[in-house]
């Protein structure tokens, strides 16, 4: 069976097991979910939420992450890890919002990954979640691990990866599609020791025979 075979059979097997899969960054606005997505980078949704939790608190408009204090956002956001980088890639893309965009968060991909800190995986998550417009499909470090154990790329590049599965799941699934392969990342298709026996495309996976010999 070939990938453009097996790709339905795989959506189809995840949607059964995850009918409400959807993204675990907490956020109310396209911009809480813009900040939330680039603390993301290295850093587990779990911390990032925890973090946001009170960010959200104390900066509310895009004037207030345009005029922070560098030092003082670090410190605010230090927990999800690369905190210099991101402080910098927070405030400087609040900036060009402001001045830019009339202060809204774009939603269209070339003027979001204009933005310091944006890709192509920040800004597909931007356009799904928070616009309801579908452009690609997010490649993280769950949809780059399961989509090679899966068979549907060989590619290691993330852009690549995205073009592979853009090549092979329906358009009107791509949004869902990455919410679907980090689910099953995050409970059954672990990094270190993928959880094979209990998994429900064992039968669809060229790597089952390499972990479960």
């Amino acid at each position: 069976m070939d990938q453009k075979q097996r790709t339905p059979k795989i959506i189809s097997l995840l949607k059964k097991e995850y009918p409400n899969a959807h993204i675990a960054l907490r956020s109310s606005s396209p911009l809480e979910l813009l900040v939330a997505t680039v603390l993301s980078a290295q850093c587990t949704d779990v911390m990032v939420n925890k973090v946001t939790e009170q960010l959200f608190k104390k900066y509310k408009t895009i004037d207030d992450y345009a005029e922070a204090n560098l030092k003082e956002f670090e410190q605010d956001i230090r927990s999800t890890g690369f905190y210099h980088n991101k402080a910098n890639n927070i405030i400087n893309a609040a900036k060009i919002i402001s001045e830019r965009f009339n202060g809204r968060v774009p939603d269209k991909m070339e003027e979001l990954i204009c933005l310091p800190g944006v890709a192509r995986k920040t800004a597909n998550i931007v356009l799904f979640n928070a616009f309801n417009k579908i452009e690609g499909i997010a490649v993280d470090t769950h949809v780059r691990r399961l989509s090679q154990r899966l068979g549907l790329s060989k590619n290691e590049d993330p852009k690549k990866i995205e073009q592979d599965l853009m090549g092979l799941v329906p358009r009107d699934m791509w949004g869902e599609f990455s919410h679907l392969l980090i689910e099953h990342g995050r409970k059954i298709c672990i990094a270190k020791k993928p959880l094979c026996p209990g998994c429900v495309l064992k039968g669809l996976c060229p790597s089952f025979k390499e972990f479960c010999p």
